[in-house]
């Protein structure tokens, strides 16, 4: 069943207002992109619910999703992390999230942005950008790509052909539609 089946069968508000609002909408911001990643290693193994349920938690323990601040988190800010229980407290996600804003503070350098790295690689087959992500990053098996990009609006598929959400992210000529 579709992401969309699932919301006009009222999989509950955090889902619809999720699915109405962002996603498959495409993101230029690269704290918004950094977010986005970070939210989907954190959802490996758990329910997008939980996820969604503590997105403001994490945006706040992750210092906005700003790359340079979550860049430099030292072993103080791992404690304080794996002590927040309004966030996923699991050590390999955390150091994840750091050594991850890491990379991207270096695909700045060579890129200009994470969304510029993103464009530069476009257009890719899933299993090419999961063998570029697992390459670049941690903790990015094949799901939690897909799910980053479709997202994002690198991909398509995010909503069905009758979902009235399609029109607006068509509007926004999100990656998929430019490929």
């Amino acid at each position: 069943m579709s992401y969309c089946q699932l919301i006009r069968e009222g999989i509950g508000e955090p889902h619809r207002l999720y699915h109405d609002t962002e996603y498959g909408f495409p993101l230029a911001s690269d704290a918004e992109l950094f977010g986005r990643l970070l939210l989907e290693i954190n959802q490996a193994g758990l329910s997008w619910t939980t996820i969604l349920n503590r997105k403001d938690n994490f945006r706040r323990a992750y210092a906005g999703y700003d790359i340079e601040r979550v860049a430099r988190f030292d072993d103080r800010d791992r404690a304080r992390l794996m002590a927040d229980a309004g966030i996923i407290r699991n050590r390999l996600k955390i150091e994840a999230a750091i050594d991850n804003a890491r990379r991207l503070r270096e695909i700045r350098r060579s890129h200009g942005s994470f969304a510029q790295w993103l464009d530069d690689h476009y257009p890719r087959d899933r299993a090419q950008w999961t063998k570029l992500f697992k390459k670049t990053f941690r903790f990015t098996g094949g799901e939690i790509v897909n799910e980053f990009l479709v997202s994002t609006g690198y991909l398509a598929g995010a909503h069905d052909a009758d979902c009235p959400i399609l029109k607006k992210v068509q509007k926004l000529k999100p990656a998929w539609m430019r490929g």
